[in-house]
């Protein structure tokens, strides 16, 4: 007896099946791509009393980190507030658009040694902080990578 060869029983409804599948994979990957797309764009800034307010995601795993984000963010010419959320590692800062840029503000926390949205961490700055600032402590993952937050 031979046996069936699927890829060639047209008959059977193989081919369809098997081009019905494909169509499906085709759209779960477009809709899974745009999803990713979305859920991870990055909040703009909005206007607020005292200027204008961006959110950043950072890498931050202990309260040294958030004083060290928001010590160094305070120091920025036009930066009004700086505000880190230990729970989601989100930064919030309050700033002058005519004096800095979010941009500005993302290479600031870059450079202290942690992530900020897209944008990885200086390798240097972070190979100086303290030890329980570094990936891997406090329950935190051994390789942290620049992830953008969901937007809410």
């Amino acid at each position: 007896m031979q046996g069936l060869d699927i890829r060639s029983k047209d008959k059977l409804g193989f081919k369809n099946l098997e081009l019905e599948i494909m169509n499906m994979k085709t759209l779960f990957s477009t809709i899974t791509t745009f999803l990713v797309m979305t859920s991870f764009a990055q909040k703009e800034p909005v206007k607020v009393a005292k200027g204008h307010q961006v959110e950043i995601q950072t890498s931050a795993i202990c309260a040294m980190c958030q004083h060290a984000i928001e010590y160094d963010l305070t120091f920025a010419k036009g930066v009004k507030s700086a505000d880190l959320n230990l729970d989601n590692k989100v930064v919030t800062i309050v700033y002058n658009e005519d004096k800095i840029t979010p941009e500005e503000l993302r290479t600031r926390i870059t450079k202290v040694g942690y992530h900020a949205d897209f944008m990885a961490r200086d390798s240097i700055a972070y190979e100086n902080l303290p030890m329980c600032c570094k990936d891997g402590n406090h329950g935190t993952p051994k390789v942290q990578k620049p992830t953008p937050r969901k937007n809410n």
